[in-house]
């Protein structure tokens, strides 16, 4: 286990604020940094595929960096730019 897990794991266990949002706020982050490993991976810029979504690259900045609330059609779309599927699982 890493350092940072058990941070994490030790604030949960004394922080009832900190636990009530962290499983919600740590898949959002997750999901950000995937998009934005797979950007990278595809050696294409915020504003290459904002240019290819229509939007800005600032609306591309927010879904990596806080991608709560992120609509499925376009993160459908962000795949699709990168030539990838997406995948949802339900577990």
């Amino acid at each position: 286990m890493s350092d940072l897990q058990k941070y994490n794991q030790n604030r949960i266990a004394k922080d009832a604020e900190f636990a009530e949002g962290f499983d919600e706020g740590y898949a959002n982050f997750k999901l950000g940094i995937l998009l934005r490993q797979a950007r990278e991976a595809a050696s294409l810029t915020q504003s290459d595929i904002a240019s290819q979504l229509g939007t800005r690259r600032t609306t591309i900045s927010k879904i990596e960096n806080h991608a709560e609330d992120v609509r499925l059609i376009l993160l459908r779309r962000y795949a699709e730019v990168l030539g990838k599927n997406l995948h949802i699982n339900l577990t």
